[in-house]
Parts: C-alpha cells; sequence; structure tokens
C-alpha cells in the first residue's frame, strides 16, 4: 500500500539528507554544549552559501576541527588553518576558517568567567523556545530583535560570522524557535516541548 510522505516546511524540498535533518534535527531544542558550538560555527560557514552545502560537508568538518572541540581549535596554528584551507572538504575561505579559532577562544573566554553557551543562548528566549504559528514562507522572518541582541553581544564578546541573519538561522536549527510551519507535521511534535534535551549531536 503506497505511503504518504508528511507534510513539511518547503525549504527541505525532496532531498533525503536534507529530509532527515528536517525531520530529526531542526527546531528540537539542544543543549549540548559542543553542539550548540558547532552549530554556531558551520552557521557562519553557511554565510553566502545554501545550508545544504554546508549540510554535505558537516561530518567532514566534524572530522577536521577535532570534533568542534573548542579547546583543540583555539590551539591551532597558522600551519594547521594553511592545511585545512587546502582540503576541498570544507568551505576553504581564509576568514570563515580563521573563525572558527576566533569562535573557539572567545567560548573559551565565556568558560572562563563562568558562562556556559547553553545558558547564555537560551537567556534570549528566557530558557524557553518561542513558539510561532507561521502559516506560509512568506511569513518567517530572516532575523528578529532577539537575533539582533544575541549578534551584537556575541560580536562583543569576539565572536565572528554571527550576523542577525546567521543568528535568527542559528536559533532556528537549535530550537530557541519553532519556526517550523502550522502545517508541518513538526510543528505539533515540537510545540510545548519546553526544556526537554536533544541527544548531543
Amino acid at each position: 500500500m503506497p505511503t504518504t510522505d508528511p507534510k513539511r516546511c518547503w525549504w527541505c524540498g525532496d532531498d533525503p539528507l536534507y529530509q532527515a535533518y528536517h525531520d530529526i534535527e531542526w527546531g528540537v531544542p539542544l543543549h549540548d554544549e559542543r553542539g550548540l558550538f558547532e552549530f554556531l560555527c558551520i552557521e557562519g560557514a553557511q554565510a553566502g552559501l545554501s545550508w545544504i552545502t554546508i549540510l554535505r560537508k558537516r561530518e567532514h568538518y566534524r572530522q577536521v576541527f577535532d570534533g568542534f572541540d573548542a579547546h583543540k581549535i583555539a590551539r591551532y596554528d597558522e600551519a594547521r588553518t594553511t592545511a585545512l584551507l587546502a582540503d576541498p572538504g570544507i568551505v576553504r575561505n581564509r576568514l570563515k576558517v580563521h573563525g572558527f579559532v576566533r569562535n573557539a577562544r572567545a567560548y573559551l573566554a565565556m568558560l572562563d568567567a563562568g558562562l556556559t553557551l547553553d545558558s547564555y543562548l537560551w537567556g534570549f528566549v528566557d530558557g524557553e523556545p518561542m513558539q510561532n504559528r507561521r502559516l506560509s514562507p512568506r511569513e518567517v522572518p530572516g532575523s528578529t530583535p532577539v537575533s539582533d541582541a544575541m549578534s551584537k553581544d556575541l560580536k562583543k564578546r569576539g565572536f565572528t560570522f554571527v550576523g542577525t541573519t546567521i543568528c535568527y538561522a542559528f536559533m532556528q536549527a537549535a530550537g530557541l524557535v519553532n519556526d517550523h510551519l502550522h502545517d508541518c507535521f513538526r510543528f505539533e511534535e515540537l510545540a510545548g516541548i519546553g526544556r526537554a534535551v536533544r541527544p548531543a549531536l
């Protein structure tokens, strides 16, 4: 008997990798420190590119960036970043590669000050996912006052590639907001999820 695919958000199309990301990860509250750091970095790597481009490279990013261990990335020297820039499995953009190192150091400075990414980032939404009820793609914003504030403060703390549009994409991916369209099967599944923690990436 034929099965009917569930109604999904428009952006994942019919690509199996994209659909799996949409169905399993996107919009699910994330409280894992390494996972949050990874998303901040790879959302920045996406700048100017499509997300599916980064998604297809994500496993390789994890491999060559030491599983997004910020302590290791913060110690990368010029020789290491030069080698990374020769790797066709990642986006070979000097500013973006160096940005990962800069972000790792900014993150470690936060930890030294007693502030985790989980408490810091989720503080922008008072610890609970913002439940939106978007009816069409036209209603989904590229940024919000919350992402503006997050971007401004991250930059002040030394992070890079954290413009307001990137911050809003991060908020959507990490579940700080539920931006699945109202008729998407994942909307109701994630509505009212509260502080449920998804497994580490």
